[in-house]
């Protein structure tokens, strides 16, 4: 008998694959490693103070550097899970999909999920990295 996931579950389920996929790939370096957690434990404060928009295209500013990868994968992440969640039409990343089409409750939607899923990624960030 199958039974059904509560969405707190799936969302554990994701950034759980997502933290340990990221550990797992910089297993021998710590650096990295303490980059994603710092990004993880300090993204919700940033989502609050200056928007979810204006946060994701930060991170892709710093993305811009070798040594700031770690924010595109975050952001790519968040992208993917939320897209999954609010099931928007087309192929645009999440912060694109805001910018062109997301009418204001749409962006407190994504905002809102993207701070519930952020959680589990800073539990499981803070726990593993």
């Amino acid at each position: 008998m199958s039974q059904r996931r509560s969405l707190e579950q799936e969302r554990a389920k994701a950034a759980w694959e997502f933290i340990a996929g990221y550990k797992d790939a910089h297993k021998t370096n710590k650096d990295e490693q303490g980059k994603m957690r710092s990004l993880a434990l300090g993204a919700p404060a940033e989502i609050q103070m200056i928007g979810l928009g204006q946060a994701l295209a930060f991170w892709r500013a710093k993305a811009n550097k070798p040594s700031e990868k770690h924010h595109e994968r975050f952001s790519d992440a968040i992208s993917a899970w939320v897209k999954d969640r609010i099931k928007w039409s087309g192929n645009d990343p999440l912060l694109e999909w805001i910018v062109k089409t997301a009418s204001t409750s749409d962006y407190r939607r994504a905002t809102s999920e993207t701070l519930s899923f952020i959680k589990w990624l800073k539990y499981f960030a803070e726990g593993e990295l």
